[in-house]
């Protein structure tokens, strides 16, 4: 694969962005693909290693050394071809997924990986701007209904398999645009939403039907009876994420200033997207503190920043991570190890091993959090005796990740059963996965499998289209 010395005469290259103190002006992407000669360089760093470990790090199990070779030896279109004969959406994940691929690759036992991700950046947005990504629409339609509830990852995955398998395919999404939390959970620095947009408008014109603001269960003005749908399709899907997020149950948590890190997200997006928001919650001017230090905290720094915090800072349950793994240890498992995201390096104190004990305020709004210093031994904390601390907090986000899918509404109206964790349950095992305990519904994405990536939710929706079009047609062609 690429070249066979490649990976000892060429080093990793980095993709070009835009500085911190600039890119803090703006809420464009700043993050440069790769050149075709510099991507060809680092396709040629793959080495001709016998098993792929980068295949079983993917979760969309992503042909990774086909489409570097063939980046190495500048064939563009079939490796967007193979590159999209595994995952629906790679300009996605090829900006926002962490890339386990990456960390399972051969050449990360004793040297750095091959940059997969900034490769597959490369090649899908190539793809675009050659005019090569095309409506695949079906050659025969087989007159069955199916309908997709959400329009995240994995109801956009699950939906357009489906539809190129020749179903009309009808997509509820209960906000006025499509995409989930594509559109309304990450900020347009990481991925703009042009090209959740452009995907949309190829898959409408392979013959997927759209319908937003239309929440499907509950009682809101434009709701759809959940049960509808069963009458009116012949299969459902159910794709409505993991909404119920975990809160922080200490007192003060009542205070003006204290929200969800998805209640501060979504409204900067839709000022992005030109929406304007009354009452928006802003950082701007105030000290904020950020609870939770996983992806959602990292954007709602970046986001705290380019709306003019004056100071940001972090914190996170756990003990910090050591700077390097031992790569004889984890490889090729996902290490836990230090990790500084682009919004961290644009301004960000960060603090580790640390628990908030009450919010303080004034006049009923939030001025300063009371937290204590934790002691980690054998995986369980205890409180450092002594260590209690204020910091003064105008803003608090809680980004302390999500419970599950919420129940009341859909779930409730379609009486499906639930496993330990909360989530629909249906099993990815047996005759017909991903269906649940009503024949007739099946589930993917965060809604079936908890809180997780977005290049998980692609895969569960690829495969949850299979199974529906088996359930359908008693066979089916569409990929694993």
């Amino acid at each position: 694969m690429g070249k066979i010395t490649g990976f000892m005469e060429f080093q990793r290259l980095q993709e070009a962005s835009e500085a911190p103190a600039a890119r803090k002006k703006h809420y464009h992407e700043f993050v440069l693909h790769l050149s075709d000669q510099e991507a060809a360089v680092q396709g040629a760093r793959c080495m001709d290693c016998g098993t792929p470990f980068c295949m079983s790090g993917c979760t969309v199990n992503n042909i990774i050394p086909d489409w570097n070779d063939l980046v190495y030896k500048q064939n563009w279109r079939q490796a967007l071809e193979t590159l999209h004969s595994t995952n629906n959406f790679p300009e996605f994940t090829g900006r926002v997924c962490p890339a386990p691929c990456e960390a399972a690759c051969t050449l990360n036992i004793n040297n750095d990986p091959v940059w997969i991700k900034s490769i597959e950046h490369a090649i899908v947005d190539k793809g675009w701007e050659m005019g090569w990504v095309l409506p695949l629409p079906p050659a025969r339609r087989s007159g069955k209904r199916v309908a997709i509830v959400g329009s995240g990852p994995a109801g956009l995955a699950c939906a357009q398999q489906l539809a190129r398998a020749g179903h009309d395919v009808v997509l509820y999404e209960k906000n006025d645009r499509i995409g989930g939390l594509l559109r309304y959970g990450i900020p347009d620095f990481k991925m703009e939403k042009r090209l959740i947009d452009r995907r949309v408008e190829q898959m409408r014109a392979e013959g997927v039907e759209f319908r937003v603001s239309q929440p499907v269960g509950g009682r809101g003005a434009n709701a759809v009876p959940a049960k509808r749908l069963l009458q009116e399709f012949d299969a459902v899907v159910v794709a409505g994420g993991a909404e119920h997020p975990r809160d922080l149950p200490v007192p003060g948590r009542e205070l003006d200033g204290v929200h969800f890190a998805m209640e501060f997200l979504p409204q900067q997006n839709r000022v992005v997207a030109g929406d304007k928001v009354a009452r928006q919650i802003t950082a701007a001017g105030k000290h904020v503190v950020v609870i939770g230090g996983g992806d959602t905290g990292s954007d709602c720094v970046g986001t705290s920043n380019r709306q003019g915090a004056l100071s940001v800072t972090q914190f996170e349950l756990l003990p910090q991570p050591p700077a390097q793994e031992d790569k004889t240890l984890v490889w090729p498992d996902w290490p836990i190890k230090l990790r500084t995201s682009s919004s961290q390096e644009e301004g960000c104190e960060r603090d580790w091993s640390v628990a908030t004990k009450r919010f303080e305020g004034a006049n009923g709004k939030v001025k300063k959090l009371v937290a204590v210093r934790l002691a980690w031994k054998d995986g369980k904390m205890a409180e450092v005796p002594g260590s209690e601390f204020e910091l003064q907090a105008d803003l608090v986000l809680l980004a302390m990740g999500f419970l599950g899918p919420v129940r009341t509404g859909l779930i409730d109206e379609l009486g499906l059963d639930q496993d330990a964790r909360s989530n629909v349950k249906a099993s990815t095992d047996g005759a017909l996965c991903y269906q649940t305990s009503d024949t007739k519904v099946f589930a993917a994405g965060d809604m079936r499998r908890g809180q997780s990536l977005v290049v998980w939710a692609i895969r569960e929706g690829r495969q949850c289209a299979r199974a529906v079009d088996e359930f359908l047609m008693g066979t089916s062609e569409l990929p694993r």
